[in-house]
């Protein structure tokens, strides 16, 4: 099942089922107005939608419509909880190496999460605007999951059970802001502003034999005005999944339906696939010649973030957006 919300001047938009090719979509209001209100009540609702998907699909519905990814909000335009995982322990290896610190004690065997903002999500196709290119403003394309109710000290196999939801995310990094707030020793909040995510949400099954063991074993794409610069497979190095992660952060207390879990950056470590955010290259840039020469975003660039499943068909639609300043009008 494919859900998506459209904007309709409300802040929690209006849910649509969505084909899946992603070619059509209906509006799910005689059964629910809210993708929230569907996680709140899983076992009711998404059996009904699952029938409306089924006509969807078959060009049984006739109120259907064309699917306009450029209408969509993130599929939860706001949640309950937003946390984000370093999940590719080659990434932060990298990070870490580069600025010569060290891995902290127990990293290698137990995932690392870190709160989010969860109040203010952007749409897939909306423009992500920001005060200074100073700042430091750098893209980070991962996966996420939508979890139902999980309860505390959920096993891994149990949290497993409780992913509702896939979606790609963009969890959007100020990397010159970042170090001041590391050195007060709290966590980031100016250096992580809202994230960006898919305009549609899938079901685990839609993945088919591509979800395995709580890892999607597909290529997560990513081009920089227009460039590919990111072609990395998420399951093969991903160091805990999402089962982990979900447990983790479960460990000292209960999760409600709605919560969202990212993945951080998809990471390769021979870095032969490109990269999923641009402090990647910059690390691998020192460790080799001593000095970063990609620089960050600039006002005007464009990003895109996308995953294709093994027939060639976009599974998720495009996180495809410009980066714009505070005072800048989108066209």
């Amino acid at each position: 099942m494919k859900l998506a919300t459209y904007q309709d001047g409300s802040r929690d938009g209006q849910l649509v089922l969505v084909s899946r090719d992603l070619s059509q979509a209906h509006y799910a209001s005689g059964i629910a107005t809210r993708l929230q209100q569907v996680l709140d009540d899983w076992g009711f609702l998404s059996p009904q939608l699952e029938t409306l998907y089924t006509d969807l699909n078959h060009g049984r519905l006739r109120h259907a419509f064309n699917f306009e990814p450029k209408r969509c909000l993130a599929p939860l335009p706001r949640a309950y909880q937003w946390l984000e995982a370093s999940a590719y322990l080659s990434h932060e290896a990298l990070l870490r190496q580069a600025r010569g610190a060290e891995l902290p004690d127990g990293f290698l065997s137990e995932p690392c999460l870190s709160q989010g903002g969860s109040d203010d999500f952007l749409g897939a196709c909306e423009p992500a605007r920001f005060a200074s290119e100073a700042m430091g403003i750098d893209f980070v394309a991962e996966l996420a999951v939508v979890t139902g109710d999980v309860e505390r000290g959920a096993s891994a196999g149990e949290a497993l059970e409780g992913v509702r939801l896939l979606m790609l995310a963009n969890g959007w990094c100020l990397r010159q802001l970042a170090p001041a707030e590391q050195a007060r020793g709290g966590g980031s909040l100016h250096s992580k502003p809202s994230a960006s995510f898919s305009p549609v949400a899938v079901t685990p099954d839609e993945l088919g034999a591509s979800w395995r063991e709580g890892r999607v074993d597909l290529s997560l794409q990513t081009m920089w005005n227009g460039r590919k610069v990111g072609h990395c497979e998420a399951g093969a190095e991903m160091s805990f999944h999402f089962g982990q992660l979900i447990a983790q952060a479960a460990k000292t207390r209960r999760l409600r339906a709605g919560s969202i879990v990212g993945s951080g950056a998809v990471s390769k470590q021979d870095g032969s696939h490109g990269y999923s955010s641009i402090a990647e290259k910059r690390a691998i840039e020192t460790l080799d010649s001593g000095a970063a020469k990609t620089e960050y975003m600039k006002f005007g660039d464009s990003i895109r973030i996308e995953m294709k499943g093994r027939d060639g068909l976009s599974l998720f639609g495009a996180i495809d957006q410009d980066l714009l300043s505070l005072d800048e009008s989108a066209e």
